[in-house]
C-alpha cells in the first residue's frame, strides 16, 4: 500500500518532469522562430541591398547617357 506522502511526492515528481518537457518544448520552438526570423531579415537585407544597387546603377547609367548626349550636341 502506498501512503499518501508517496502519493505526494510521485505527483509533485511527475509535474516536475511534465513542467521541464513544457519549458524544453517552448525552448525549441522559440529556437525555431528566431532561426526563421534571422533569415527574413537576412532576406529584406539582401532584398534592399539589391534595389540600392539597381537604383545606383540606373542613376550612373543615366549620368552617362546624358553626358554622352551632351557631347555629341
Amino acid at each position: 500500500m502506498v501512503s499518501h506522502v508517496e502519493q505526494a511526492i510521485a505527483a509533485h515528481i511527475a509535474a516536475v518532469r511534465a513542467r521541464r518537457e513544457q519549458q524544453a518544448a517552448d525552448r525549441a520552438a522559440r529556437v525555431e522562430q528566431r532561426a526563421y526570423g534571422v533569415a527574413a531579415r537576412h532576406a529584406a537585407k539582401l532584398r534592399r541591398l539589391a534595389e540600392q544597387d539597381h537604383a545606383a546603377l540606373e542613376q550612373r547609367g543615366d549620368e552617362i547617357e546624358q553626358s554622352s548626349q551632351g557631347g555629341a550636341e
